[in-house]
C-alpha cells in the first residue's frame, strides 16, 4: 500500500474548498493534482470515492437549494453520458480529449467573463447538451463538474441552488462511474489508504467552503465560478502540452 502524502492531502482540502466555492465540484481541482501522485486509471477511481463524500456533505449543508427541473434535464443525460465516457475510457486516448476540453473551458469562460450581460436561457436544449458533455468527460477524464458549472453560471442561477443541484448531480455521477470503474479495475489496494483521509476532507473541506460562500455576493459568485473554470482550462491545456512532449521526440 502506497504511504499517504501529506501534501496531498493539503493540496486535495484546497480542492475542495475551491470546488465548493466556485459550485462546481472539486474534481476539476483534484484531478490535475492527484495526477502528479497517482496513474491515471488510479486518479479516476480516487476521484470517484472522494466525490462521494464531497458531494454528500454540500446535500447536508444547501438541501434547501436543489432545482428539480435542472435536477431533471441536466442530471439525467449527465448520469447516461458517464457510463459511455467511463467505458470508452478503456479506448479512447486521453490526451486528445484533455487538449479540447481545455480550449472549451478557456473559450467559453472567457467570453462570459468579457461579455458579462450573456445569459443562457435554461431551456431543455442548453441543459440537456451541457448535462451530456459534462457526463462524458466525466467518466472519460474523471472530471466533468467544470462544464457543467460553464453551463450553470451561464444561467446565472443562484448560488446556493447553483451548489446544491450541482452536488446532486455530482452524487448521481459518481454513482454511475464507481461501479463501471470498479469493473474495469481502477480501484486499486495500494491506493486505499487515501481514502479515510479524503472522506473527512470531502466533509471539512465543504464545511468550510460554505462559511466563505457566504460571504461572497451573487454577482462575485459568478465571476469567481468562471475564473476558476478559466484556472482550470488553462491548467487542463497546460497539462495536455506536458502530456505531448514526450511522444512528440519519440523515433
Amino acid at each position: 500500500m502506497n504511504a499517504v502524502q501529506p501534501i496531498f492531502l493539503l493540496l486535495a482540502l484546497l480542492a475542495e474548498v475551491l470546488g465548493t466555492v466556485g459550485g462546481f465540484g472539486s474534481s476539476v481541482f483534484f484531478v490535475p493534482i492527484a495526477n502528479f501522485y497517482f496513474d491515471f486509471y488510479s486518479v479516476l477511481g480516487l476521484t470517484a470515492l472522494f466525490h462521494l463524500s464531497s458531494n454528500l456533505s454540500k446535500l447536508m449543508l444547501f438541501t434547501k437549494g436543489i432545482d428539480q427541473k435542472m435536477i431533471v434535464r441536466l442530471g439525467i443525460p449527465a448520469v447516461l453520458f458517464v457510463v459511455l465516457g467511463a467505458w470508452a475510457s478503456r479506448y479512447i486516448d486521453s490526451r486528445i480529449l484533455h487538449g479540447a476540453l481545455g480550449v472549451l473551458l478557456v473559450g467559453f469562460s472567457l467570453v462570459f467573463l468579457i461579455k458579462k450581460n450573456i445569459v443562457l436561457k435554461p431551456s431543455t436544449r442548453n441543459a440537456l447538451l451541457g448535462g451530456s458533455l459534462s457526463g462524458f468527460s466525466a467518466g472519460l477524464l474523471g472530471t466533468g463538474g467544470a462544464v457543467r458549472g460553464l453551463a450553470m453560471a451561464a444561467f446565472n442561477l443562484e448560488k446556493s441552488v447553483f451548489v446544491a443541484t450541482s452536488a446532486l448531480i455530482d452524487l448521481m455521477i459518481d454513482l454511475s462511474r464507481f461501479f463501471v470503474y470498479w469493473n474495469n479495475g481502477y480501484l486499486h489496494r495500494h491506493d486505499l489508504g487515501n481514502v479515510p483521509f479524503l472522506v473527512v476532507i470531502g466533509l471539512f473541506g465543504t464545511w468550510l467552503g460554505k462559511k466563505i460562500l457566504a460571504h461572497i455576493p451573487q454577482e462575485t459568485f459568478r465571476k469567481i465560478s468562471l475564473l476558476l473554470i478559466l484556472l482550470v482550462g488553462l491548467i487542463t491545456l497546460g497539462s495536455w502540452v506536458f502530456a505531448w512532449v514526450p511522444s512528440s521526440q519519440e523515433p
